[in-house]
């Protein structure tokens, strides 16, 4: 079987975690989100592979190439440079999918393998025109949901609908089977009030005017995740590390501490002190400790430095230093980040209630009680700062020493206390 996925979006909302990557290649679990489910596919017999690419699409091309090296898949790809809709990015795969049927997938969400197997051996038992993955959401009104008639046939699919409409929460959870009438539909799909070719439209008139039934495969009691929010990412990292294995191929100095499922790759040290504790996933050529305490759920990219410090549950991406008596919790700190000596980040509320995080200028509740901060790529601090819980800070930003950061801080931003204590930023050329 081919697959299709859509990996063309620039990922705002998780801004500034791509101000810099596509969201496919943000490192969860010790790999970037699309390779985990490119090696699903390859799980499920897929060997050819299209990606519809777009922003940063270097990037996604530069590490996986051709497939057939890392992954022994074949991959193409197809760039998307006017973005018009996820129909419109469907209809460049008419070509590649040719006669057969085909899985498609949105590039940018993370869900249990077995929802793979699952949804393709009943694409194959049925042999309808689609099968669409669905998921109950807490928040029917965030997403598009589907209605399903009473033999498990998609209806109609509404746009974040409202609660008194009582349309029930099954969401579109992004993965797919079709046949290939589904490009005969993306041809009748007009443009939508947002100037867009939405391929919800397109599978309206697939079963309205063509005639096709879209069976609704409800993901139960597994894993799913869009990772639409930040916060969704240390989620999606959480699941991931509770099902590695043991597998340290890196030096382990006398007096290291090593407990539950630890991945501490190639050239890596470990010196004495320390404390790992697992599940938790190390990268290559990075150094830890002396004396680091490295707590469950954290994922360390390559080329890392963290010294007598302590994080927890956190993603810490390549090229990123923390040496130096620092505390991150809850967080994501993005790549070629460097933290001073003494700075701390806040992950919880002395009121205990949950974190909210300002996300395209709306505050939004995380439904966390426990959440660190986002800093951005390329980002250093100085001495003793602090930065508050649920607060960002954009990319090339640097912080002032002794500073205590309690709001989001733009990008290029030079954000400091003067000598009279006042705050004060400047943006950088």
């Amino acid at each position: 079987m081919k697959a299709v996925i859509i990996a063309a979006g620039k990922g705002k909302r998780l801004r500034p975690i791509t101000s810099t990557i596509p969201k496919p290649m943000i490192p969860i679990g010790g790999k970037p989100l699309l390779e985990h489910s490119i090696l699903c596919l390859k799980e499920v017999g897929v060997t050819e592979i299209l990606i519809i690419v777009g922003y940063r699409e270097e990037l996604i091309k530069n590490y996986f190439g051709n497939g057939r090296n890392k992954f022994n898949v074949k991959i193409d790809y197809i760039s998307q440079t006017e973005h018009l809709g996820t129909a419109h990015a469907v209809g460049f795969a008419k070509e590649f999918v040719g006669e057969d049927n085909f899985l498609l997938m949105y590039g940018d969400l993370l869900t249990d393998p077995k929802v793979y197997k699952e949804i393709v051996t009943i694409y194959e038992k049925d042999q309808n025109e689609g099968i669409i993955s669905l998921f109950e959401v807490n928040h029917p009104q965030e997403y598009g949901i589907i209605s399903l008639d009473s033999d498990g046939y998609m209806e109609k699919i509404t746009e974040k609908p409202s609660l008194d409409l009582n349309l029930g929460n099954l969401a579109n959870a992004g993965i797919f089977v079709f046949n290939p009438q589904i490009f005969e539909a993306i041809e009748k799909t007009k443009l939508s009030i947002r100037k867009e070719y939405e391929f919800t439209d397109s599978m309206g008139i697939l079963i309205n005017e063509l005639g096709g039934k879209i069976k609704g495969y409800i993901i139960q009691d597994l894993f799913w995740s869009d990772i639409g929010l930040p916060w969704h990412l240390l989620d999606a990292n959480k699941f991931l590390l509770n099902n590695i294995k043991q597998n340290i191929k890196g030096k382990i100095e006398e007096n290291v501490q090593i407990s539950g499922n630890v991945i501490i790759g190639e050239n890596t040290l470990v010196r004495s002190g320390s404390y790992i504790i697992g599940p938790c996933s190390i990268g290559e050529n990075s150094l830890i400790g002396p004396n680091a305490f490295i707590r469950p759920f954290t994922s360390i990219g390559d080329d890392c430095h963290i010294g007598m410090s302590e994080i927890k549950n956190s993603l810490i991406f390549s090229n990123t230093a923390i040496p130096h008596f620092n505390y991150v919790g809850d967080s994501i700190i993005c790549e070629n980040v460097n933290l001073g000596a003494g700075t701390k980040i806040s992950n919880l509320r002395f009121d205990n209630d949950n974190i909210r995080m300002k996300i395209n200028g709306k505050l939004i509740d995380s439904g966390k009680r426990k959440l660190g901060a986002i800093i951005g790529p390329n980002t250093q601090t100085g001495i003793n700062s602090s930065v508050m819980c649920g607060k960002k800070i954009g990319e090339g930003s640097i912080i002032g020493a002794h500073t205590m950061v309690n709001e989001d801080i733009p990008a290029n931003t030079l954000y400091y206390q003067d000598k009279n204590g006042i705050t004060k930023k400047t943006r950088s050329s």
